[in-house]
């Protein structure tokens, strides 16, 4: 699983493997447009356990997902401290208040405000990576392709998504294959032995190359596709695509009311854009 790049080629067997590519499609937009609708923490929060539930019900493929997530989750913490460092009380514009719990300089401070504003934030982009993580792990190329087609996406547009998605994995195939041939020829790529910048000098005249080459295949499918008629129809059909089942009909009652939910929370921030912001329960 590792060498595809946590890209599923073959449905599983577990739940959310099962449902439908519109199923899926459709799931993983009712949770991401909800999270782009919403700072309110009673919201993200159980959205995040709900995602954290996804991923892991799929446990055979969660060490996949373990090195990536760490790097996600020490990149946002870090963004969150530069945000700190140029302004320390940036949560007293967005909570409307600055509680100052312990002062290090007269400059930088570290306010209640602040840190639930962090910790929102930090919440809402975690329930963002851990859904698509989910969405990514159970869902196939052709489902997804499949799956936006159901959605009113034309046909060409998925066609184009379900063949970047294959490709990844035979990019990142051919990528080691060469570096393992480049270091069989005496290319030091060792991290005790060369420095991070040569490792990165070395790693990109590998990739470089190897993603113009990519062209010359998707021109080749390209021709490929016209020689058998590909877009001469206006519809067509996938046959990753299966009848719905049980999990299907409940995931239905599950996203259609999230997609309900969704337009509440939207009127309510028309109707009343400074309540909906980021809610703070200490607030006065």
């Amino acid at each position: 699983m590792d060498q595809r790049l946590f890209i599923n080629l073959s449905p599983g067997n577990t739940y959310l493997d099962k449902l439908t590519g519109k199923t899926k499609v459709r799931l993983f937009f009712a949770f991401i447009i909800l999270l782009i609708a919403t700072w309110d923490m009673r919201i993200i929060f159980p959205t995040l356990l709900v995602s954290v539930f996804g991923l892991y019900s799929l446990k055979s493929k969660l060490k996949s997902v373990r090195a990536i997530t760490v790097f996600v989750i020490l990149t946002n913490l870090f963004n969150l401290f530069l945000i700190w460092v140029i302004n320390p009380d940036y949560g007293a514009t967005i909570c409307g208040g600055s509680t100052v719990l312990f002062q290090i300089t007269s400059f930088y401070v570290v306010t209640g405000e602040t840190i639930w504003y962090f910790l929102v934030r930090f919440c809402k982009m975690m329930a963002t990576f851990v859904a698509a993580m989910t969405f990514i792990q159970c869902i196939t190329p052709s489902e997804l392709a499949a799956g936006l087609y159901a959605n009113k996406i034309p046909y060409k547009v998925c066609m184009i998504v379900s063949i970047a998605f294959r490709y990844i994995p035979d990019i990142m195939r051919d990528f080691t294959n060469i570096k393992i041939s480049m270091q069989a020829r005496g290319m030091e790529l060792d991290s005790k032995r060369t420095t991070l910048w040569q490792r990165l000098k070395q790693n990109v005249l590998i990739l470089v190359p190897l993603i113009i080459t990519s062209f010359d295949r998707v021109g080749n499918i390209a021709n490929a596709m016209d020689l058998r008629g590909f877009g001469k129809n206006k519809t067509r059909t996938y046959y990753s695509e299966h009848e719905d089942g049980k999990g299907d009909g409940q995931m239905k009652i599950l996203y259609t009311a999230l997609y309900l939910f969704i337009i509440v929370v939207i009127v309510l921030r028309i109707v009343k854009p400074g309540e909906f912001l980021v809610w703070y329960p200490f607030q006065n």
